[in-house]
């Protein structure tokens, strides 16, 4: 073990301050990461160990607020599942549906959210609009 020095304790506590920065997400950088999704489509694609065939991995599509509305996420054979996501007038997540590898209806997640605007209540729906589950969310500090 090497003995803690001056310049360990520095370049820790530099490291320490960077890391806290990197993960304080202030409203700025927020509403930055929003803009440079306006109206975007990333598509990340997997290719073999020999570089010969390449196939699409996963698809995200973001409105012109740059919030996510649609992902999907692809296996070998084609589309593995899909989902669309809607807002509400305070842009928070109200509803995603999820398809198959189809593209029918597997399941449809509904959200309530608390005062602050953290998820309160997650409702999880069958396709014929069955409620078949709850998910409640606490926070602590």
């Amino acid at each position: 073990m090497r003995p803690f020095t001056l310049h360990t304790g520095i370049l820790f506590l530099l490291f320490l301050g960077l890391a806290q920065d990197a993960l304080a997400q202030s409203p700025e950088s927020l509403s930055g990461k929003y803009e440079r999704r306006k109206n975007l489509t990333v598509r990340e694609y997997n290719t073999d160990a020999k570089g010969r065939n390449r196939w699409m991995d996963h698809m995200t599509v973001y409105n012109a607020k740059g919030y996510k509305i649609e992902e999907v996420e692809y296996a070998t054979y084609g589309m593995r599942e899909r989902i669309l996501y809607e807002y509400d007038a305070q842009d928070r997540c109200a509803k995603e549906i999820v398809f198959d590898e189809r593209n029918k209806v597997s399941r449809i997640r509904k959200y309530d959210y608390n005062a602050d605007g953290t998820k309160k209540t997650q409702y999880n729906y069958l396709p014929n609009g069955r409620l078949y589950s709850t998910k409640q969310f606490q926070y602590t500090k």
